[in-house]
């Protein structure tokens, strides 16, 4: 059976012009753009995710400052909160080899971890927002570009609506109506980024809320030598003292 419609899809690609076929082409790129960082972005927070849990445990779990200090030094971490406490006991060894050699931080210890901290934690928010400013982009985007196709498809119809001298219903309806995928293909570019942005964007203010909750364990756990047994607000009776390792003669 032979589609006989001489209007549609097929005939807006054949008999487009250059501009159309290019707007055409600029709102697939921006659809491929929007799923490849979709797709990327949820097998990697997946990921992030899981080595989360795994660091977490291990963290809390450690026997000493020192023993996390060697692990954390051995292995880079791969994740946000690794990062982050490796940072913090970089700062805090700085500090003491500072100490040592008479070269006090205005401050003290903890203001200067303090700075280290933040810092980390500004960067890894950077690192979170990777791809959001183009979902962001292609979302806001992607209709106009739609509906300026839509206007450019209409003009040249009614060009050659004018031209022919035929203002019948069929001779307008099909130029229109091919000239309106445009418009529904910018909303089908456009919606899914939009979607996807704000999912994103409010996983990152889920981690970053929970990477804010232990920068401040991670200070107190470095001042004091003081940490919580299950990486949380709780009890003072339930701390867990770790002190550090007295280093061999």
């Amino acid at each position: 059976m032979t589609n006989d419609n001489p209007y549609g899809v097929n005939a807006l690609l054949a008999q487009g012009d250059a501009v159309g076929l290019l707007v055409l082409l600029i709102l697939g790129a921006m659809s491929v753009a929007t799923w490849y960082l979709i797709v990327y972005k949820s097998v990697s927070n997946r990921r992030m995710g899981k080595r989360i849990q795994t660091f977490m445990a291990q963290f809390w779990g450690a026997p000493s400052i020192e023993t996390i200090a060697a692990e954390l030094s051995r292995q880079s971490p791969e994740e946000p909160f690794g990062r982050v406490a490796a940072q913090g006991m970089e700062a805090r060894q700085h500090y003491r080899r500072s100490v040592s050699a008479g070269l006090v931080d205005a401050g003290g210890q903890g203001e200067f971890l303090t700075r280290s901290i933040r810092r980390a934690i500004i960067r890894e928010a950077g690192a979170l927002e990777f791809g959001l400013s183009v979902l962001a982009s292609i979302g806001s985007t992607a209709p106009f570009v739609g509906l300026f196709g839509t206007v450019w498809g209409i003009y040249h119809a009614l060009i050659g609506i004018g031209a022919s001298g035929a203002a019948t219903l069929d001779a307008v309806a099909g130029p229109v109506g091919e000239a309106l995928i445009m418009t529904a293909a910018g909303l089908f570019v456009a919606i899914p980024a939009v979607l996807a942005h704000n999912a994103f964007a409010r996983g990152n203010r889920t981690v970053l809320a929970e990477l804010d909750g232990f920068a401040h364990d991670l200070h107190a756990f470095l001042t004091t030598g003081a940490k919580l047994d299950s990486g949380g607000f709780v009890d003072p009776a339930k701390r867990v003292e770790v002190r550090s390792v007295p280093k061999a003669a």
